[in-house]
């Protein structure tokens, strides 16, 4: 099974996930996602394989956030189409697995798709 997972190597969690997979015997790929930001059709495979909405997948406390004019009640497009232009707004860090994704907020959350 190949690994994917968005990374941020400035965010503590981001480190501790990336860790946590090595420690299980993981090789990811790591996809620097600041320096390689996901396109709106990536990010809403994103949010299926999450299966959850693009406000979900979000840093909504992110100053970006608010200066864009977005709220939690911003449409879907307007939401992932912020996300492919400012990749900060992407919450972090996010492990693919086959066909599923889990966001690394404990760390531990991402062991469950493995």
């Amino acid at each position: 099974m190949t690994l994917t997972i968005w990374h941020n190597p400035r965010c503590s969690k981001s480190r501790q996930t990336l860790a946590l997979l090595e420690e299980h015997g993981h090789a990811p790929h790591v996809r620097r996602y600041l320096d390689d930001p996901p396109s709106e059709a990536e990010l809403r495979a994103a949010a299926t394989a999450l299966g959850i909405g693009p406000i979900d997948m979000m840093r909504v406390k992110e100053p970006e956030f608010k200066a864009e004019g977005l709220t939690k009640d911003s449409h879907d497009d307007a939401l992932f189409a912020a996300m492919a232009r400012i990749p900060k707004l992407i919450e972090r860090p996010i492990v693919f697995a086959g066909n599923k994704a889990a966001i690394g907020r404990p760390p531990e959350a991402v062991l469950d798709i493995l």
